[in-house]
């Protein structure tokens, strides 16, 4: 193999594919979703039957909703294709989960939902990265129900939260990281559960590019290029 295949192969690595870990157990609960993850735990006593989840990126969101449909039997349906799902299906299991609202929703769809899930005693958890006042509605009805629902926000996690994050992140990945260089990164790295799941990648690729563990020299060096 020539020097020029040997440097190719070792900027081209393979990444092997990785499940998340997405059950109840492996939630990581802090200071930033402990209220969200008792609601959810707390269904069916719910204070309202409507619940809107916000959030930034990769905080949690989708996790929680997976763990509440898992209890519930719940129905599933991405806000964007609302309008084009069957309504009393959706309502049937008694619970439904709409997802990613910020990314736009049919507003009669959703108002209708909301009614219908009123009717049959059904719970609706509508989980989204903005609140219903920054979504542009048009209909007032629909933002005088979400005003209604009950409202639950996960922050950015503290450096205890970010730590069991970055340990789970590396653990999906099949990688037994040292506790030392998560310490050397939760101190440096921006503070968001999105920034942590792209450094996890940007060191997974380069640990396999130069075939050699994880390690602060090349933390160093994945942080200093921004990942």
């Amino acid at each position: 193999m020539s020097d020029r295949s040997q440097q190719a192969d070792s900027q081209l690595p393979l990444v092997l594919p990785h499940q998340a870990a997405q059950g109840r157990d492996d939630f990581l609960i802090g200071a930033s979703n402990e209220a969200a993850f008792g609601l959810i735990d707390a269904w069916p006593a719910w204070p309202a039957p409507v619940t809107l989840l916000a959030g930034p990126v990769g905080s949690g969101k989708s996790h929680l909703a997976q763990i509440w449909l898992a209890e519930t039997g719940g129905a599933y349906v991405a806000a964007p294709h609302l309008g084009e799902a069957d309504m009393e299906a959706l309502v049937a299991p008694g619970a439904v989960v709409v997802e990613d609202a910020h990314r736009g929703v049919d507003e009669t769809a959703l108002f209708h939902l909301l009614n219908l899930a009123r009717d049959r005693g059904a719970t609706v958890l509508i989980t989204s990265r903005t609140w219903p006042v920054s979504w542009g509605l048009k209909l007032p009805d629909l933002a005088s129900r979400l005003r209604a629902a009950t409202p639950v926000e996960i922050l950015e996690p503290d450096d205890g939260l970010l730590r069991q994050v970055l340990v789970k992140l590396f653990s999906d990945r099949q990688i037994d990281i040292d506790p030392a260089v998560v310490d050397y990164l939760v101190v440096r790295m921006e503070r968001s559960v999105a920034a942590a799941q792209a450094l996890v990648d940007a060191l997974d690729r380069a640990s396999l590019a130069a075939g050699r563990k994880i390690t602060r020299p090349l933390a160093a060096r994945i942080l200093a290029a921004g990942q």
